[in-house]
């Protein structure tokens, strides 16, 4: 068990969180428009379910979880991780069957935006959700008619979702060594998504699907899911919020160079503002002695199994 950080060692620890975050950031996106070429075939439940099914089946085999070594309370917290996981991924892949990605992803990011605003304590950091808050409008710009309602509804439920879910990885990040974690939460996960939609998506399905939906669930969720865990016992849940606000921006690159769809200038200058807002997050981001789970801090005799990979 590693002891309290010094603040140099904490910040160094957040740039490397913030890398990881980035690293899952791309991968999502990069997984989201991947989902956009079999949309046509399997359509965004089958997408979603067979994400989170080979997820939940990946996570069982190579790490296979130990529920039973851990305190109750933990284990809720596992299971609390893979719902909330199950419906961000749902929502957002039907969201983005009806509006832009980038617009889908802006809308989502207000999920980490509210951990960020209702987490921060340093007072000069509060700038940045308030920038990123703005990029997002302009991203979004809700006050144009073309935007389906459906679709942001959609979005706005996978972004309540999303700020459960930073909020309950840096708890199980903190709780329960390596990825056991997840291991418990994705198959949690697919459980929660057979029970919604297996029903209208197995009947139908081919083996060439079943093995499209493991390079989806590769991109979305295993890789970007770990990073994230990994990046949450580094850094804050208020910066690493407010670091989800280059997300957006890079759904809307990505949106513009595979997919084709065009952002207008005002999308642009919003990706300025959310880009200048991660920076500045990345910036604040380290977890100091006082945002360490207790058992890392001084004079805590208790060793729960928290570790830092």
């Amino acid at each position: 068990m590693t002891g309290p950080q010094p603040r140099a060692d904490a910040q160094a620890a957040a740039r490397t969180g913030a890398l990881m975050a980035l690293g899952s950031m791309f991968c999502v996106q990069l997984g989201v428009v991947a989902a956009f070429s079999v949309f046509d075939q399997i359509g965004p439940d089958g997408a979603a379910w067979l994400r989170l099914t080979w997820a939940g089946l990946i996570f069982l085999v190579f790490v296979r979880p130990r529920p039973l070594q851990l305190a109750r309370r933990d284990l809720l917290a596992c299971v609390g991780l893979g719902v909330v996981t199950a419906f961000v991924t749902i929502l957002f892949m039907f969201a983005v069957e009806r509006i832009p990605v980038g617009t889908a992803s802006a809308l989502e990011f207000l999920g980490p935006l509210s951990v960020a605003v209702l987490r921060g304590r340093n007072r000069r950091a509060a700038i940045w959700p308030v920038l990123a808050m703005v990029g997002v409008l302009l991203l979004t710009e809700p006050w144009r008619d073309s935007v389906d309602p459906v679709g942001v509804a959609l979005a706005l439920g996978a972004a309540a979702c999303w700020a459960f879910y930073i909020l309950l990885t840096q708890r199980v990040g903190d709780a329960v060594s390596g990825l056991q974690g997840l291991a418990i939460s994705m198959p949690v996960a697919a459980l929660v998504a057979t029970a919604l939609l297996g029903g209208a998506v197995i009947p139908d399905l081919t083996w060439r699907h079943v093995l499209i939906g493991l390079g989806l669930a590769i991109l979305l969720p295993v890789i970007p899911f770990a990073l994230e865990m990994l990046a949450l016992r580094r850094m804050t849940t208020a910066s690493f919020g407010t670091l989800m606000a280059l997300e957006p921006a890079m759904a809307l690159v990505l949106g513009l160079v595979i997919l084709s769809q065009q952002p207008g200038v005002l999308p642009i200058i919003g990706i300025l503002f959310v880009v200048t807002a991660g920076i500045g997050a990345e910036r604040t981001g380290a977890r100091v002695e006082d945002d360490a789970p207790p058992h890392e801090r001084e004079n805590d005799p208790g060793d729960p199994g928290y570790v830092v990979p």
